[in-house]
């Protein structure tokens, strides 16, 4: 039920404004009664999906770090019993829009306020975002009007790129922007040789096989938001024929998707979608197989060969848009078939690839090494300065 409530929301024009006007007003004059609390951050990712991503990031960062021991963390999650291990509250419950309304600090890759506007002035909002746009986003999406970030103080952007994408999708305003990279990609620029190994025995990799990880993204609902379901056209029996004795392929499902059909997973096509570790997949990785993911620009930080299987790009392309025709920007040309994606892996020249994966990466990541620190101190100043917060 939840689920259709999300749908309807998006995709009724009338019921958001309704929404929107009426429940921002109820929280405003709700937040007008309740102090502040000057160590209390509220964490969300993935609209409370999971305790991942940037926002999971600078989380451990405040946790190891003894200057900011002060500060009480909660983070939001749909189910907070899923999560034993840090101070939760249920999205969307009283509880979170009172935790929203006192936590001096907002720190997410998504959103806080669901669509609404009660921020109050002494409030800091910091707003990591969680990837690179190929598709459109925001207010660029068809119907999608209601994208206003005003009340964001930091917006975290990796390249020039996303200035212009957040600038419309978004109407964000460029004084925001801040020039440091995603956090959770930091690692990325920091990766080599003896990380990737043992992030592959951490999978149980056979040694000797070299690793496909193919993440596609999510396609909307096509049930009226009951299901986000995918079913790629994929023959993974001849994947495995062409490719088994030399390749093992990790599959990850995007976070919004709600189900995979078709696809039997084994010891060749291995179910990752639910680790939580995906920077651990991408550094394991030989090679990346997407469509229009974020994940091909953070893969891209890697250097590692980046391939598009775009078999309903057509369709898509009507549906959502996207920023820049792929085979104009990818680094490889994209393929409309299983029969051309299997020809491209059995033919792919690997170094030249990845220096077309590294020109991609330059194009549109500029940012990255010290991520997490920069964002850290947007939020709570210099450490010489917390106590003043």
């Amino acid at each position: 039920m939840r689920q259709r409530l999300i749908y309807l929301l998006k995709h009724n024009a009338w019921i958001q404004t309704f929404y929107r006007v009426v429940m921002s007003a109820v929280f405003r004059i709700w937040g007008a009664f309740l102090p502040t609390d000057p160590h209390l951050v509220l964490f969300t990712s993935f609209m409370g999906k999971g305790c991942n991503d940037s926002p999971k990031v600078i989380y451990d960062y405040l946790q190891a770090t003894p200057a900011y021991r002060a500060l009480r963390c909660v983070w939001a999650f749909e189910s907070p019993e899923q999560f034993p291990g840090v101070t939760a509250v249920k999205l969307d419950s009283p509880a979170y829009f009172k935790t929203a309304l006192r936590a001096k600090y907002w720190v997410t890759n998504t959103n806080i306020e669901r669509g609404l506007r009660f921020k109050k002035k002494d409030q800091v909002y910091l707003n990591t975002w969680h990837g690179v746009a190929l598709k459109k986003i925001g207010n660029d999406c068809p119907g999608r009007k209601d994208y206003h970030f005003d009340t964001v103080d930091h917006l975290v952007v990796s390249g020039d790129y996303d200035e212009r994408v957040f600038s419309s999708a978004f109407r964000a305003d460029r004084k925001t922007f801040l020039r440091c990279g995603m956090p959770r990609n930091e690692a990325l620029w920091y990766a080599d040789e003896a990380q990737k190994q043992s992030a592959r025995r951490k999978l149980g990799i056979p040694a000797g096989k070299k690793v496909i990880l193919y993440a596609p993204t999510w396609r909307e609902s096509t049930d009226g938001g009951k299901t986000y379901v995918i079913r790629p056209p994929i023959h993974f029996d001849r994947w495995k024929e062409a490719l088994g004795a030399e390749y093992v392929v990790l599959f990850r499902a995007h976070h919004q998707t709600t189900g995979v059909l078709g696809v039997v997973f084994d010891e060749f096509v291995r179910d990752v979608s639910d680790d939580p570790a995906v920077n651990d997949l991408m550094i394991a990785a030989d090679l990346l197989i997407t469509d229009y993911s974020a994940i091909a620009f953070d893969f891209s930080i890697l250097c590692k060969p980046i391939l598009c299987y775009a078999y309903d790009y057509d369709s898509y392309l009507a549906q959502r848009g996207t920023y820049f025709a792929i085979d104009e920007r990818y680094p490889e040309k994209s393929c409309r078939t299983e029969e051309e994606l299997l020809e491209q892996i059995r033919t792919l020249p690997y170094e030249a690839a990845c220096r077309r994966a590294q020109a991609f990466r330059d194009a549109f990541v500029q940012y990255g090494p010290g991520a997490t620190q920069s964002c850290v101190q947007a939020l709570f100043g210099n450490l010489t300065e917390r106590g003043k917060n």
